[in-house]
């Protein structure tokens, strides 16, 4: 346990102080070292949110590595995929999530498992306590911040691996006073981790909020009430979020969210979806004008930003670009688009180190328009510059020829009364070539049917917007985030025809 006043990093009930985290991390590094990892090789993660993520990753920065977060929840082809594409050299896990990597493992990958949940490590792999605990710390300190490098994949083709190139040290240090800035990164401050850590952004902000010595919480995976719990038990400053989670917590009952003191937090910072203006604006009034948000891509980094005082006055924005930021809405022949129309959006900023796909420069040079680079989204600019999200590309419906965005009609559904979450998507049809679906999660005790659904949509939008399947779910399949696994939902519905989902 942390002694009184201890910063460090704390997971569960476990706490570490920052002296013995690194020297833990230096010590993986020798063993890395020992086991083949060397300059330009990559070390795979196979971990849940825990200590061990953060000393793992920061382990292969002497050496000159990259630590390959992957999402545990990924089957064994998934899975199986990364570790060839990205030629990990060794592999760490979580000795629980042994099932899932039965067969995926390459031939000659080295495994160290953590122990979790009473499961020990796999026949033929380490065991990370007693491999820890025969090593000296590897004598020679990180020369810069650690990168990992992400697989990345959207509901079409195989993950994706990020590799970011190479950045000069004035490049680097414009990064992290950049997220610095967005995050309210330092000395000082004090935060929590709620988001799995495999992801870009939560990555990212972790490594940077421990070198930078900040108090850290880490949740193995989000809880509404848990979160509110932790903020007001250890002063919690700043934090990063999904509007996922603003949806759970503004889902909790007065009197909960009541009885925690929240008033510690002077920024909180959210990205990776589109928030539903009503969960905005809710959350604003809850928390104050501390509530600011990012936009960008794993690709890109952070390109926009607004405050809540921005976002007031401009409700739905994701904010409009950085400095050094630049942001462009092409229809499909490249042809830039005026403000409030709708297409792709190509976006960079030039403090951000370049990147190309692992294996796949093919795949780079697809997505890049004069030096702008597209991660998928659909969006437009008002005419004061600040950019509006419509939906992912992969995730747009095209029904009877017409375009819908399917992240609309959600955030039209999650103001209906009684709906915790929800998803819409494209299912199958033969006049159209796609109709929509909606699967609902209700909330504890609530009841709704499939009409009223559908009346509340017809009377707030579009009546082709109108899902035409209703489901409700008794739960969603959701990563640790929250967020909700669309795919697997949409599955089912294309099986045997010719889409890519």
């Amino acid at each position: 346990m942390a002694a009184q006043g201890e910063i460090g990093v704390r997971c569960g009930d476990r706490f570490v102080g920052y002296p013995e985290l690194f020297a833990n991390a230096l010590r993986a590094t020798r063993g890395f070292s020992e086991l083949g990892v060397g300059a330009g090789d990559r070390v795979a993660l196979l971990l849940r949110n825990s200590i061990e993520f953060l000393e793992a990753s920061i382990a292969t920065v002497p050496l000159g590595a990259g630590a390959v977060p992957i999402n545990w929840h990924w089957r064994s082809e998934e899975i199986a995929h990364v570790l060839a594409d990205s030629g990990a050299s060794a592999l760490v896990m979580h000795a629980g999530l042994a099932p899932s990597v039965e067969g995926a493992v390459p031939e000659g990958v080295a495994v160290v498992a953590v122990e979790d949940g009473g499961a020990r490590a796999p026949l033929g792999a380490h065991s990370w306590e007693a491999w820890m605990s025969s090593l000296e710390p590897w004598q020679e300190a990180p020369e810069s911040a650690p990168t990992s490098i992400i697989y990345t994949s959207g509901t079409t083709g195989k993950p994706k691996g990020v590799v970011r190139v190479p950045a000069d040290e004035e490049k680097r240090e414009q990064t992290r006073a950049l997220l610095a800035e967005i995050f309210q990164l330092g000395e000082g401050e004090r935060t929590v981790i709620p988001a799995p850590m495999y992801h870009t952004a939560p990555n990212v902000y972790a490594l940077a909020a421990a070198l930078a010595g900040m108090d850290m919480t880490i949740m193995q995976r989000f809880d509404a009430e848990e979160f509110l719990r932790i903020v007001s038990t250890h002063g919690v400053t700043v934090v990063q979020m999904v509007p996922t989670m603003f949806v759970r917590m503004l889902a909790l009952p007065d009197a909960v969210r009541d009885s925690y003191d929240l008033s510690s937090l002077r920024w909180v910072v959210h990205a990776a979806a589109p928030c539903p203006p009503d969960v905005k604006r809710a959350m604003i009034e809850w928390l104050g004008p501390i509530v600011a948000e990012y936009y960008g891509g794993t690709e890109t980094g952070p390109v926009t930003f607004c405050t809540s005082k921005e976002w007031l006055e401009h409700p739905g924005t994701v904010g409009r670009p950085l400095p050094r930021a630049e942001i462009r809405i092409l229809d499909e022949d490249g042809r830039e688009l005026p403000p409030g129309e709708p297409g792709e959006v190509y976006m960079w900023l030039d403090v951000w180190p370049d990147f190309t796909y692992a294996n796949d420069e093919a795949k780079r040079r697809s997505v890049e328009r004069d030096g702008l680079v597209s991660c998928g989204d659909i969006g437009y600019l008002d005419d004061d510059g600040f950019l509006y999200l419509n939906d992912r590309r992969s995730d747009m419906v095209i029904s009877g020829g017409v375009n819908i965005y399917p992240a609309e009609i959600e955030a039209c559904l999650l103001a209906l009364e009684g709906v915790r979450d929800c998803a819409v998507f494209g299912i199958p049809d033969e006049e159209f070539g796609e109709a929509l679906a909606a699967h609902v999660e209700l909330d504890d005790g609530a009841r709704l049917e499939e009409d009223e659904v559908r009346d509340h949509v017809r009377r707030r939008l579009a009546a082709y917007k109108t899902p035409r399947t209703v489901r409700f779910d008794a739960a969603l399949p959701r990563e640790d985030s929250g967020k909700i696994f669309k795919r697997r939902l949409r599955e089912p519905y294309w099986a045997d025809r010719e889409r890519a989902i």
